[in-house]
């Protein structure tokens, strides 16, 4: 295996654990109890 495959594979991997820890993130940062939404499509209660 030459050294730009090594780099690309090495580079995919910190992209995946950037990608997680920012979904994990935007997980953790959603209210605990219940979101209530009043838009164009009237209303809706979202329990979380």
């Amino acid at each position: 295996m030459n050294k730009n495959a090594l780099y690309m594979i090495i580079g995919a991997l910190v992209v995946v654990v950037a990608g997680f820890s920012y979904y994990a993130y935007q997980e953790e940062k959603k209210p605990d109890g219940v979101e209530i939404q009043v838009d164009q499509n009237g209303l809706s209660i979202e329990e979380n």
